[in-house]
Parts: structure tokens; C-alpha cells; sequence
């Protein structure tokens, strides 16, 4: 289970990054049917840094704000029917992105630019093919329609995030612990 024996101080980093999520989501390029934000840099980080178990739980900590009405989803969008309804699964993808990438990361004792890249990809699939599940079945839209209005114009930014992502978790697993974890 993700949140059993979960200490103080990782509650307070999951938390952050709900928050950093948050904030990454009203950094928006209006784009439909999905907007193009920063909450993805911060997943990727959550599971770079925290790990599976907490990682996702900072997602989850998003999800939940927002499920209860908090305006944290894209374009400060809350409340159940945005995870319903055709982004709601990029929403989910970041959970499940975050516990992959973290356990990959932990499995892998990850401290390498490139590794972290590689580990961010996977998320970004991860990610993508959530939303565009989601997003073909809620708007019945073809498949390929699905792909160039869901997934493509999202390679070239999620590429440049990743890049970010590695390179932020790359530093900080060398300068905050002597170990290289949080």
C-alpha cells in the first residue's frame, strides 16, 4: 500500500510536489482537446526524487485536491468530471507514471543524467497512452485523430521536460544526500 508507514518528512515532499504539480497546472498553452502545461515536469520529478511509494502519492495528493474541488487541474479545472471525463486519463497516467518511474529509478539505484532521461521516456508513454485511452473512449474520436490532437503535440515540449527533469533530479541526487537519495 502506497501511503502505510509513510513518514513526516516524505508526507511534506509528496505534498510539495502535489503543490509544484498544482502550479505547474496553471502554466497552460491552451491547446484542445488537451492544454499543453508543466504539471508533467513535475511528475517526473516526484518519481525521479521520491521514489515509487511517494512519488505517486504526491500525484495522488493532486488528484484528490482536485476530486474534492480545488481548482489545481489545468485551467484551474476541478471536481470529479475532469477525471472522467477526456483528459481525466493523462490525470491517472501521472500516478501510474510516477510509481514506474520511481521503482525503475530505485531498482536501478538511478544517479545518471542519461538514465534519468531514459526513465522519463518511459514515464511520457506511460503518461500518453493513459490519456489517449482515455481520450478516444470519452470522445469517440478515431484513433488517428486521437494521436494528433492528443499525443503529438506533446513530444517536442515533454522531450524538452524530461531533458529538464533529468538534469534537476541528476543534480540534486548529488548535492543533497551522500547517498544520492532523498
Amino acid at each position: 500500500m502506497i501511503i502505510q508507514h509513510v513518514s513526516l518528512k516524505h508526507m511534506i515532499l509528496a505534498s510539495m510536489f502535489a503543490a509544484l504539480t498544482s502550479i505547474g497546472a496553471f502554466l497552460v498553452i491552451p491547446f484542445y482537446p488537451v492544454p499543453i502545461t508543466l504539471q508533467n515536469l513535475f511528475t517526473y520529478l516526484s518519481a525521479m526524487l521520491l521514489g515509487s511509494r511517494i512519488g505517486a502519492l504526491s500525484q495522488l495528493i493532486y488528484l484528490f485536491l482536485g476530486l474534492v474541488g480545488l481548482p489545481v487541474f489545468a485551467a484551474g479545472k476541478a471536481g470529479p468530471g475532469v477525471l472522467l471525463g477526456p483528459t481525466g486519463g493523462y490525470l491517472w497516467g501521472f500516478v501510474i507514471s510516477a510509481y514506474i518511474i520511481g521503482y525503475l529509478v530505485e531498482r536501478k539505484n538511478i544517479i545518471k543524467m542519461k538514465d534519468f532521461f531514459l526513465v522519463g521516456m518511459i514515464g511520457f508513454l506511460i503518461i500518453n497512452l493513459f490519456g489517449a485511452f482515455q481520450l478516444y473512449f470519452v470522445t469517440q474520436l478515431d484513433i488517428k485523430t486521437v494521436f494528433l490532437s492528443g499525443i503529438f503535440p506533446f513530444i517536442v515540449g515533454d522531450f524538452i521536460k524530461i531533458i529538464a527533469a533529468s538534469i534537476i533530479a541528476h543534480k540534486l541526487k548529488l548535492t543533497l544526500t551522500p547517498s544520492g537519495m532523498m
